[in-house]
């Protein structure tokens, strides 16, 4: 099953028949349910926004519309199975298919990847080419479809932006001239497209007609908006009566046409960008590596230190966002290392260090790695303590925490790391790694259950986060507060956990554009178990949740909780070992319970001794996001089941 937005809406079956989804209240709904990209709508909303003056009998006729729906999406599903594709959440409904079966989707993560990665350049121009008109093009009088295609409109322009770039920044484009002169001629007023029409004319070999392109948006430009063209229009125009404009094959360090920033420069804006999360995010990333590399490239071993060791952004994440990209950051930073030898400049070898146990995220790592991570840790510390550098110790410290996930039950001595942190920070005036200590210590008291604490570090943290505009802080407190409407929702009195689970999903939808993958993928589906599990419920089975990295842990329970008992016996041997990251808590705990349901006595013992030193804890608390309940709870059933018999 396919569906289509990027025109009038539509549903293809595999074999690219059409589906006949109804009128236009039927198309609408499911409209309406695509754009909320697998969030819940509730049953109001859609009926405040099918009529401008809602029936008597609205509920009903959209009950009869979503009935409908359903027939025409899963027309072979037995009659008392639940629906998968468009399923009943809470108050209202929600669409449950892969984001690569629906085009919008499928757009936006291509056009995401694009920017990251200038290899998806084809994969881009295959998801231009598959528009077919307006987004939403058959629901032309409602609100939200409005937004809806601005914002993807926005995001089409970019998208044709982008692609022509990269096919220019890597010498191809052939034809791109009329394809960005009928751009230019549509949005007369994007100053990117302009300069891009004025590349393409030049590599072409027209260097008159491209002068004569940036002189034409100058002068539309001045005369109806008072404006001067922009510093990159500007800069291209120089360079294009100089002969200097960018060659073909030509990459530039940072965005835009001819921007040529030297490596300490980039870094220092990437090191400001990362703040803002999303887009700035990944590319502050990109942007860095690609600085130490060139670095790496003048043959300055001082110069290469300092630019690997000067993105000391606050990391709070046990898994790497890009672990590739982490690695080859690591390998730079230990190649100068050892260039530097033992009589290094003692600052320079410390931000190396401390480099080295950050970018070395503990759950991407093997154990040799790992034991050189945390040694590097260690040593960064040791020198950061004996320099009296405040910033670089803070530094270090951050490198300290995220290799301090050795083993179950540490909460206590993250906690402490996190207090000097943040007295160090306070002291010395360092705000962002201030919201990098008030945020250690939210992780550290949710998991010791002490929610008022963790709630007051949240609040502090949410304060720094404004005057540092660091907006990333808002989506991991606002996760944490989901994580502990959760723990009420087991409480008498409590709220339900309906709520909670709602409340999950708004926190999952804050995250899902933040730039951090890392923290990002299974997260959702790994709170869903926890919060089933603190109600003593079976593992959700939607086969559209993505359990990321968490699968192995979660698919026992997955197995069992659709009678799969032997398949979830023999998932249940085959799972390693949780690495040693923010859940590892959390999926010993998941192991735990497989084991018990299954008798698996000996998976129970092991279980049991990992978690022994974790028995005040919450499971999956650590991480400040979801919680699986008291990891004593299920150390008293692995006890249990290990000395039966």
């Amino acid at each position: 099953m396919r569906i289509d937005v990027l025109g009038a809406a539509r549903a293809l079956r595999d074999d690219g028949s059409p589906v006949d989804l109804g009128g236009p209240r039927h198309r609408e709904v499911l409209a309406q349910l695509v754009a909320a990209e697998g969030r819940m709508v509730t049953t109001d909303t859609l009926v405040d926004d099918l009529w401008t003056d809602p029936p008597v009998r609205a509920v009903g006729a959209l009950r009869t519309f979503v009935a409908a729906l359903r027939r025409a999406l899963e027309p072979d599903r037995p009659p008392r199975d639940p629906p998968r594709v468009l399923v009943t959440e809470g108050p209202g409904y929600a669409l449950r298919l892969p984001r690569e079966d629906v085009d919008v989707h499928r757009f936006q993560d291509t056009l995401a990847r694009a920017r990251r990665d200038s290899g998806a350049v084809t994969d881009l121009g295959a998801a231009l080419a598959a528009w077919r008109g307006p987004a939403y093009a058959d629901v032309p009088g409602s609100a939200w479809a409005q937004r809806e295609r601005t914002r993807l409109e926005e995001l089409r322009l970019e998208g044709v932006e982008l692609h022509a770039r990269i096919l220019l920044d890597s010498g191809e484009g052939d034809g791109l001239v009329a394809e960005l002169g009928a751009l230019v001629a549509e949005h007369p007023w994007r100053e990117p497209a302009w300069g891009l029409l004025a590349r393409a004319l030049y590599r072409a070999g027209r260097q008159a007609d491209a002068l004569a392109t940036l002189r034409r948006a100058r002068t539309m430009l001045v005369e109806q908006l008072g404006l001067d063209p922009g510093a990159d229009l500007q800069r291209l125009e120089r360079g294009i009566l100089n002969g200097s404009a960018p060659p073909e094959g030509a990459r530039t360090t940072w965005t835009g046409p001819g921007v040529r920033l030297g490596p300490r420069t980039t870094v220092a804006l990437a090191r400001t960008l990362a703040l803002a999360g999303g887009d700035a995010l990944v590319h502050s990333r990109r942007d860095r590596l690609t600085a130490a590399q060139a670095a790496e490239h003048t043959g300055d071993l001082s110069l290469t230190a300092r630019i690997i060791g000067a993105y000391d952004v606050p990391a709070i994440w046990s898994r790497a966002d890009d672990p590739e990209q982490s690695r080859a950051v690591v390998a730079a930073a230990e190649r100068t290392l050892t260039a530097l030898g033992p009589d290094g400049p003692a600052d320079l070898s410390a931000r190396l260090l401390a480099t080295v146990a950050v970018e070395s995220r503990s759950a991407d790592l093997s154990g040799t790695e790992l034991k050189r991570a945390q040694q590097a840790a260690r040593q960064a510390e040791a020198l950061a303590r004996d320099l009296t550098d405040p910033a670089l110790l803070a530094f270090a410290l951050n490198g300290v925490f995220l290799q301090s996930f050795t083993c179950p039950g540490l909460a206590a001595v993250r906690d402490r790391i996190g207090a000097e942190i943040l007295d160090l920070t306070t002291r010395h005036e360092l705000p962002n790694f201030a919201v990098l200590g008030r945020l250690v210590r939210l992780q550290s008291a949710s998991a010791l259950g002490d929610l008022d604490a963790a709630a007051s570090h949240a609040k502090a943290a949410e304060q720094l986060a404004a005057a540092t505009e660091a907006p990333l802080v808002s989506v991991l407190t606002g996760w944490f507060r989901a994580r502990a409407t959760a723990a009420r929702s087991a409480e008498p009195g409590g709220p339900t956990a309906a709520t909670a689970a709602a409340h999950y999903r708004a926190a999952e939808d804050a995250l899902r554009t933040a730039g951090m993958p890392g923290l990002h993928r299974g997260l959702f589906p790994l709170a869903l178990l926890g919060l089933r599990l603190l109600h003593d419920r079976p593992a959700p089975t939607d086969p559209h949740l993505d359990w990321g990295p968490y699968r192995p842990w979660a698919r026992p329970l997955v197995l069992l909780a659709q009678d799969r008992v032997e398949e979830a016996r023999a998932a249940l041997a085959a799972v390693p070992e949780p690495p040693c990251d923010h859940m590892q808590e959390a999926l010993w705990c998941l192991t735990t319970r497989a084991a018990v349901r299954l008798g698996e006595r000996g998976i129970a013992a092991r279980a049991e001794a990992a978690l022994r030193d974790a028995r005040a804890e919450h499971a999956g608390a650590a991480s400040g996001m979801l919680t699986l309940g008291p990891v004593s709870r299920y150390l008293a059933e692995a006890e249990a089941c290990a000395g039966a018999g």
